[in-house]
């Protein structure tokens, strides 16, 4: 008999396998609307880390429902610039749950306690900083969305629309979006961009450990550049975190 566990996550694979097929073509405005309304009405979020496009999708759940809950995870690593263009999407957006999480300070003290856990064990780091809360905040949800694109780096370009992590289905939206899509949502919308951006920073997560990309370099080579991490520990394949190829 195939433990009960196993045929949940096959159940589950084989939903988001479903809901690939079901959504497969549609522009990422209808997508979010079907999932937000018909798929997992109020079983859904958004995660953003407020970074260099997240605006996009932001934008688009605040026109369908300003009161998604959008997860964002405080690490105490981000730049400043980061947590203004923060307030002031909120603020223009009109966006009305806005879910802030922090890691626990007993886990901060005991794994972390000068604040340079990232130079010593950075998946350490993020798992504290980030996967444990971030586990937390997702526990009444059935299903977040990510701004995750196939084109941002080549441990993303076998992505699917709908995938599975843990208990988890997300949905990325946004999948097949070049930087031209981008940049012309960005203008369509008047939408503000992140200011580490015209800086040569694309991707943009914790300051220890972003730094601006090279000509050449794909969007994401700025994060943990002198490691072959990729992911922080809040998307995961197979249960490990996604390294860079060799």
């Amino acid at each position: 008999m195939v433990p009960l566990e196993t045929t949940a996550r096959l159940e589950m694979r084989k939903r988001a396998q479903e809901l690939t097929t079901r959504h497969e073509g549609l522009r990422a405005e209808q997508v979010l609307k079907e999932v937000i309304r018909r798929d997992f009405p109020g079983r859904i979020g958004l995660v953003s880390s407020f970074g260099a496009e997240a605006a996009v999708l932001l934008h688009m759940v605040a026109r369908i429902d300003p009161y998604v809950p959008v997860i964002f995870l405080n690490t105490w690593k981000h730049f400043p610039e980061t947590l203004d263009y923060r307030d002031r999407l909120i603020a223009d957006l009109g966006l009305c749950n806005i879910q802030t999480v922090l890691p626990r300070p007993d886990s901060l003290r005991a794994e972390d306690p000068d604040g340079t856990l990232y130079v010593r064990n950075a998946d350490l780091c993020c798992h504290v900083r980030k996967t444990l809360p971030m586990i937390k905040a997702l526990r009444g949800l059935d299903c977040w969305i990510t701004g995750r694109k196939r084109g941002q780096a080549v441990t993303r370009s076998d992505m699917e629309l709908f995938e599975t992590q843990d208990r988890w289905i997300k949905v990325n939206p946004l999948i097949d979006w070049t930087l031209d899509d981008v940049a012309a949502y960005f203008a369509a919308h008047s939408l503000p961009e992140h200011p580490l951006k015209a800086q040569g920073y694309p991707s943009i997560g914790c300051a220890p450990c972003t730094r601006a990309v090279r000509p050449g370099e794909d969007a994401r080579s700025g994060r943990w550049a002198d490691s072959d991490k990729t992911e922080c520990g809040i998307h995961f394949e197979n249960g490990k975190i996604v390294r860079r190829p060799v």
